[in-house]
């Protein structure tokens, strides 16, 4: 990653417009209270920018992202590293990397293809708290979804406790 956007952290790419995929980067922040990750919507700018320093970005669009010492992983990859550097009872999912990447991948993008089916979709990526801010690369969505909505959650913004605990 050339950028030098994250100072060295591992940046998290993810769908800005995805119920799903906002309900995860929300486990993550709180999960990270060190505040090793930092965060881009694959919409934003910054986003776009990253994923146009991968050799193969064009498929990564519906999937979430890890760059993480200057290496891409996406789908099954990157949620398992990103659950080992959680650490703690995360950590037990790291021995699945053996599994066959085919077979885990398979797994994600079966629930990857029915997100917005079964978690909905916003209008456009949400907006952290500022509790979270600086966790967030700058540069706004240039995309801001399809106008397509279900009604569900709008805008919470990331960072706010929607659940009990």
């Amino acid at each position: 990653m050339s950028s030098g956007h994250a100072d060295g952290h591992p940046v998290i790419l993810f769908d800005g417009v995805c119920n799903l995929c906002n309900r995860w980067v929300q486990f993550v922040i709180r999960r990270d209270p060190e505040g090793v990750f930092r965060f881009a919507p694959l919409q934003s700018a910054v986003g776009e920018q990253l994923l146009s320093e991968s050799d193969s970005a064009t498929d990564r669009l519906d999937s979430v992202v890890l760059v993480e010492d200057g290496e891409w992983y996406t789908k099954s990859d990157a949620v398992l590293r990103v659950a080992r550097r959680l650490g703690g009872g995360y950590r037990l999912l790291w021995p699945f990397r053996f599994l066959p990447t085919r077979l885990r991948n398979r797994l994600y993008d079966f629930v990857a293809s029915r997100r917005y089916r079964w978690f909905g979709k916003r209008d456009r990526c949400m907006m952290p708290t500022p509790d979270v801010e600086s966790r967030f690369l700058a540069g706004g969505p240039t995309a801001g979804g399809d106008g397509a909505s279900d009604g569900s959650e709008g805008d919470t913004p990331v960072g706010e406790h929607t659940e009990p605990g």
